[in-house]
């Protein structure tokens, strides 16, 4: 059977070059003072759908991203691994959006792109930690969800099968479709880009790209229809403006403190028997020990 599957992808800020400009007054990250990647445990649910589409032939995978113009790499990156196309939700509207309104968001998307066997999407981005999004798309749509994901061990007779790697151990899980699905960093890792498909899909843009850039490449894109990603505003998914981004969020940001590690105190023995004897009566009477 030819499966349908929708990719949940975000571009979060590379938590390894957090500085002071990170966050902005409102509690919000400044996204553009942060180097962006692909959140990594949604790499991993890319794979999942990839090596779904190479076992059911005819399978397309569809990579949907919400966030601001740059996002679109996240969808060229998707193409350029073996994703089929993409569609960016970008909207000032959608700006500041905690969990609730983010899977609105994309909820409204899915049921415009219509309808999918798998939706699947990393299980939580490494700017939020919540694990919530994935959850709540399969709650506004209704669906079947598993969770905590390492690997889909088969798709058949309107069924999935997965292994999921969870705190007390291993399980295998069944689920109809169609379903949300998140998976762990556990899972395996994604494929490397593919050579042809950077080639093929290097010129690929939103509208707002191709208006920005250089208009050398017109006739381009009306030969190759595959070069146009679809870019989507609040209107084009029929959301409601009170549901999306800060007016939809009741998450919010109340205060923000850093927090400097420093070396705690100190103490250097020599080793002799009475030092180190001293040592274990002082950690015991402050429990460090025992």
């Amino acid at each position: 059977m030819s499966l349908k599957i929708v990719v949940l992808a975000k571009q979060v800020p590379d938590t390894r070059n957090v500085g002071k400009d990170a966050m902005k007054a409102d509690g919000t990250i400044n996204r553009a003072a942060l180097p962006a990647i692909f959140n990594p445990e949604d790499l991993n649910a890319l794979e999942q759908a990839l090596r779904l589409k190479d076992e059911h032939p005819g399978s397309t995978v569809t990579i949907l991203t919400m966030g601001p113009g740059r996002a679109a790499d996240i969808i060229r990156e998707g193409l350029f691994r073996g994703a089929d196309n993409g569609y960016l939700l970008t909207d000032r509207a959608f700006a500041g959006a905690d969990t609730l309104a983010t899977s609105y968001a994309l909820a409204m998307a899915i049921r415009k792109i219509g309808e999918c066997d798998v939706i699947i999407g990393g299980r939580q981005a490494i700017d939020g930690d919540t694990a919530q999004v994935g959850p709540q798309v399969a709650e506004k749509l209704g669906l079947t969800q598993i969770t905590y994901t390492e690997e889909i061990l088969k798709v058949a007779d309107g069924r999935i099968t997965v292994k999921r790697h969870i705190d007390g151990g291993i399980e295998t899980v069944e689920g109809p479709l169609p379903i949300v699905i998140t998976v762990n960093g556990s899972a395996a890792p994604c494929r490397p880009r593919n050579a042809r498909l950077i080639q093929k899909f290097k010129h690929a843009k939103t509208i707002t790209e191709k208006q920005q850039g250089n208009l050398d490449y017109t006739d381009l894109y009306d030969q190759r229809d595959y070069l146009n990603l679809a870019e989507w505003s609040v209107s084009d998914v029929n959301g409601d403006l009170a549901q999306c981004g800060l007016s939809g969020s009741p998450t919010k940001v109340k205060a923000i403190q850093n927090i400097v590690f420093q070396a705690k105190e100190s103490k250097n023995i020599s080793g002799s028997d009475r030092e180190v004897e001293d040592l274990i009566v002082e950690l015991l009477a402050n429990h460090t020990i025992g």
